[in-house]
């Protein structure tokens, strides 16, 4: 059985954002991107007061669109900021609704393919019994080719979704080893309890309720998020590069 060091080094990590910019500016573009998604939620919601019809499927997803856009806004000024607890939350907060999101696209995508599928079914049925000699055969082609192409573009749109959510995951990685190293070189006040881990307990950064949920979101995947970098080329040559900064900013 393999190993779960063995399973996290197969995580792909983008050492960049399209090839073109660093990470830190590709997940402020993506969140920024979310932040537009889940605005639909409020519009939403709001349209429930104008007497809008709307099914369970879609007030759910516009009250969870709400919930995400409260805390996409929490934690984006951190983006910048560097802050550990923020960044960890961004992080998982674009993990799960990438689940989420494929989830409810998959469910709208399959009621509307039974709800056209039925209608085409009736169609052929009033065609059959109108007229015998008349073959369907050319609205049957072009619904499944509409078919064909939804599924098509759900693929395509969700593979870009994982892209996003692995190069979210690949700064917030590099945010939380930079910080860990900055506590190893003695940067900030916390010198000295690099040995005791992220949110721990008696640290500041683990006081409290953050503290709890902080400790709770890197204790899955643990070694991902805060795993040694030896054997790691990428990232000694990042925390290199976050290093270097360091010394020309002093």
């Amino acid at each position: 059985m393999a190993s779960s060091k063995g399973l996290q080094l197969r995580l792909p990590r983008p050492q960049n954002f399209l090839g073109l910019i660093s990470l830190q500016t590709g997940t402020e573009l993506i969140a920024l991107a979310l932040l537009f998604n889940k605005v639909t939620g409020l519009y939403g919601l709001l349209a429930i007061l104008t007497g809008y019809h709307i099914s369970i499927l879609q007030l759910s997803l516009y009250i969870y669109s709400t919930a995400a856009l409260i805390l996409l806004a929490f934690c984006m000024p951190h983006i910048r900021k560097q802050t550990p607890f923020q960044c960890v939350a961004l992080a998982w907060l674009y993990v799960i609704d990438t689940f989420i999101n494929t989830a409810y696209t998959t469910a709208f995508a399959v009621t509307w393919y039974l709800a056209n599928g039925s209608g085409v079914a009736g169609k052929k049925d009033d065609i059959k019994s109108e007229d015998p000699d008349q073959q369907p055969g050319a609205e049957g082609f072009m619904g499944a080719v509409d078919t064909t192409t939804s599924m098509t573009l759900i693929v395509l749109f969700t593979l870009v979704r994982v892209y996003f959510m692995l190069v979210v995951m690949a700064h917030v990685r590099l945010v939380l080893l930079q910080y860990t190293e900055g506590r190893e070189q003695g940067f900030g006040d916390d010198a000295g309890r690099a040995n005791e881990g992220l949110f721990a307990e008696d640290s500041p950064e683990g006081a409290g309720w953050r503290g709890k949920v902080g400790r709770a979101m890197i204790s899955v995947g643990r070694s991902y998020w805060v795993g040694p970098a030896e054997g790691d080329e990428w990232t000694r040559s990042m925390k290199g590069k976050f290093s270097n900064q360091k010394v020309i900013a002093a």
